[in-house]
């Protein structure tokens, strides 16, 4: 199981506006977007405590990415874990063995000779447990991941940390160890410490020669690199909707170099507009 289908993401979308009712209720208030998603995957969200930053959530991810440096002792795991197939769906990207030294045909020939029983390994392993396998050359995983896999309001966590960059479709995406994929590939919950929250209220619009990148860079100067540990950073507000799909990506890419659990931007017409070219747009109808 690979992909997750138009009816199950409806699904999921059902799934939320009950959790969503649930967590107004809790909370005595309405919800941001990142606690619109956090609760939405909670295993039990009459139980959890919701205190931002102490105490500790446990989420239903709804897939899980891995590069295939952190990817073959997460699979060597799964495989003593006693299941058919993958939980959740789960993909191996197998992008970061390779160096670029030479140019592209020499270095993926170099790769490839080099990382041979590596490769082969994934590619098996993944075959076996109907874990879909992005072989060398295939592409970047945080890059394959946006242009085939996120959605608006989804959840995911990958073995890499360039992971945030979904946040630019609208999804809670989370970098971690090898041995959290395992556990949601395996069926398990996924434990994280309940994220704070930093509001990015953009206004205006992006004009003349600035990019999404200065946006994130002037961040990072106010935040430092540590003034994101242990939190979420949602940007809000008329100035998102200037900024692209693969825009709002960069910003929540680099939002790893605050320290930042993820980031994420709500969904507007420019995610619409990239789901409908990445053929996925079904997905922006619902």
């Amino acid at each position: 199981m690979v992909t997750i289908s138009v009816e199950d993401v409806r699904a999921l979308y059902e799934r939320s506006r009950v959790a969503h009712v649930k967590a107004r209720k809790k909370f005595g208030r309405d919800l941001t977007l990142a606690e619109k998603i956090l609760t939405a995957h909670m295993v039990d969200l009459d139980s959890e405590e919701c205190i931002r930053g102490k105490s500790y959530a446990q989420l239903n991810p709804d897939r899980v990415a891995m590069q295939d440096a952190t990817a073959q002792m997460a699979l060597l795991q799964f495989m003593h874990a006693g299941r058919k197939t993958a939980a959740v769906p789960s993909t191996v990207h197998c992008d970061h063995l390779i160096q670029a030294r030479v140019g592209a045909a020499k270095d993926m020939d170099v790769a490839t000779d080099t990382n041979r029983e590596v490769y082969d390994f994934l590619s098996s392993v993944s075959q076996r447990y109907g874990i879909g396998f992005w072989k060398p050359g295939a592409g970047i995983i945080h890059q394959v991941v946006l242009e085939n896999y996120a959605f608006p309001g989804g959840m995911m966590i990958g073995t890499d940390s360039h992971t945030p960059n979904a946040g630019g479709l609208g999804m809670i995406a989370v970098g971690v160890g090898g041995a959290d994929a395992v556990d949601v590939m395996a069926g398990m919950p996924w434990e994280v410490k309940y994220p704070k929250l930093i509001g990015v209220h953009l206004k205006g619009k992006l004009s003349g020669w600035t990019s999404a990148k200065d946006i994130i860079l002037y961040l990072c100067g106010v935040l430092t690199t540590k003034g994101g540990t242990d939190h979420i950073v949602e940007y809000f507000g008329e100035g998102a909707d200037s900024i692209s799909a693969t825009g709002k990506g960069t910003c929540a890419n680099m939002g790893a170099e605050l320290g930042a659990t993820t980031s994420v931007f709500p969904f507007d017409e420019n995610m619409a507009a990239y789901l409908e070219i990445t053929e996925r747009g079904d997905l922006a109808k619902l």
